[in-house]
């Protein structure tokens, strides 16, 4: 199924509406104008296993542009709107990307890619002017609406955020066959799992470039429904986006959950959410603590899932199953799970170690990097991968994630995974968001440091980081409590929910003591 299908059948059926300012776009207008943009493609050139880049904020454009590529065989690559001119141009370059579109609205940035580009030679803007772009209404507009003669289906090629490291871009073989007789696994996932249909409304609060936003949108208008797109998250704009929308489906990262409870409940319950049936969640573990609270606010429709835009592997927790095992984020319905200590030897249920997922073969590699694709696997065993997650298996299958490998600490030669102690801080009423980071330490090689968010109206103050450091010591063992506590304006978290440590450790390696800022 895809846009076509539905064209054709209800063709006035509205396939996204942007939440902030009403604008739709019918199944109608999404099958001609990617229709337009796919034959505008094909004439200059670009045919199956090309790939083509959007740059943009997010917009109903978007899902032009992704639908153009997925029914011409191309490789479509979404780039983080944030990132700067050299950082985007390294992702169009090394996807060798054919065509950038971008909006007028990162004209600033997008205007300097071009000459920091080798191999990309046409340049789109939307909704307005950028240096050295062509408008892409006016370029399209010159070309049919009727689809090609042949539609290969295209695929996603997404790079890893970078949070340690440049991006990665994961490569998969194309799926065979047309757009119109290929079944995507994603969208037989949502309708499984969730019971997505075309009657479903699901709300996207997160950007666009992300995997799992991108992602789930096309698998929701693959399968007929209606994508009410947020520009950006808010808290009380996404709640009144599903009273106003009468919203079914809906996803979320745990800070998005975490901003909302610490709104004040007067003014977070005063919408009607009674059309709301399933809430998913993903991208980071969600603190227990969290979780429950939304369930109680929200009833038992939060729904779980782990997995990486590398596709894997994936686990699977419904609400009734993480009640009964709070903290899981469930058994694999994809791959068979491995943990491994750092020799690669496995591991016993309960004790953590490296969560490799097992599948008849390696499903992906890093684009030109042989050597990172390679870090990946299983030392012993090529069809088992790892996305550097740490976590254990208990004795009944469920999966339990203690921290990022990376992001571990060692103090005194003591394994501490930050991820504990930032669900122990977050539930606390005056801290809106936290990271936890070793930093040097002469006797212990490291030691743990709070890096505090304060929520609008509490002041930073050495009494503020005392109070939480007790609240902290309260709650897990002494020897994982922070030793000191820093505050500051806002931690450099990305929209998706994940948290640039490196940015934040790279400021502290080399430097002691604590500092409030």
């Amino acid at each position: 199924m895809y846009p076509g299908l539905w064209a054709k059948q209800k063709p006035d059926h509205v396939a996204a509406i942007d939440s902030s300012s009403g604008e739709t776009i019918t199944y109608r207008e999404l099958d001609e104008r990617s229709n337009q943009f796919a034959q505008f493609m094909y004439a200059k050139g670009l045919r199956r296993g090309d790939h083509i880049s959007v740059f943009m904020d997010n917009n109903l454009t978007y899902f032009v542009v992704a639908w153009a590529a997925l029914r011409s065989g191309l490789y479509l690559t979404t780039v983080n709107r944030y990132l700067t001119a050299e950082e985007a141009a390294y992702i169009v370059d090394n996807s060798e990307s054919r065509v950038l579109v971008s909006a007028t609205n990162l004209a600033e940035v997008a205007s300097d890619i071009p000459s920091l580009t080798e191999k990309c030679d046409t340049y789109l803007a939307v909704n307005g002017e950028i240096p050295g772009f062509d408008s892409f209404d006016d370029v399209i507009s010159e070309f049919p609406t009727s689809k090609l003669e042949n539609e290969p289906v295209g695929s996603l090629m997404l790079y890893s955020s970078g949070t340690t490291g440049r991006p990665k871009g994961i490569w998969r073989p194309l799926p065979e066959g047309n757009i119109d007789s290929t079944i995507n696994p994603q969208n037989a996932l949502l309708a499984m799992l969730w019971q997505v249909n075309e009657d479903s409304v699901y709300l996207s609060p997160a950007p666009l470039y992300h995997s799992a936003p991108i992602g789930f949108c096309l698998a929701v208008q693959a399968i007929g429904g209606t994508v009410i797109m947020m520009r950006r998250f808010d808290e009380l704009g996404a709640l009144a986006a599903i009273e106003k929308y009468g919203v079914t489906h809906s996803q979320w990262v745990p800070t998005m959950f975490t901003r909302m409870l610490k709104v004040p409940e007067s003014e977070r319950t005063q919408f009607d959410l009674s059309s709301h049936q399933v809430a998913i969640h993903a991208a980071a573990p969600c603190p227990s603590e969290i979780k429950k609270r939304m369930m109680d606010w929200w009833g038992p429709i939060i729904y779980e899932y782990y997995g990486g835009t590398e596709l894997n592997g994936l686990t699977h927790v419904g609400p009734q199953e993480w009640l009964e095992k709070p903290g899981t984020v469930g058994k694999p319905i994809l791959g068979v799970i491995h943990v491994c200590d750092e020799e690669g030897h496995e591991l016993p249920p309960g004790e953590p170690g490296i969560v490799y997922f097992e599948l008849p073969e390696m499903p992906f590699e890093y684009l030109k990097d042989a050597e990172k694709t390679k870090d990946a696997q299983h030392p012993d065993h090529a069809n088992w991968s790892a996305l550097g997650d740490v976590g254990y298996v208990d004795e009944d299958g469920y999966l339990f994630l203690t921290d990022r490998a990376t992001f571990m600490i060692i103090s005194g030669g003591v394994n501490i995974y930050p991820q504990e102690i930032e669900d122990a801080m977050i539930v606390h009423d005056h801290v809106l968001d936290v990271a936890v980071i070793g930093v040097p330490n002469k006797e212990m090689g490291e030691e743990v440091k709070a890096v505090v968010q304060l929520v609008d109206g509490i002041e930073p103050s050495e009494g503020e980081a005392e109070l939480l450091l007790e609240w902290t010591r309260d709650h897990i063992a002494h020897y994982k409590a922070p030793r000191t506590i820093d505050f500051r304006e806002e931690l450099p978290r990305l929209p998706t929910g994940k948290l640039y440590k490196r940015l934040l450790k790279d400021e502290y390696w080399g430097k002691t003591g604590s500092r409030i800022v």
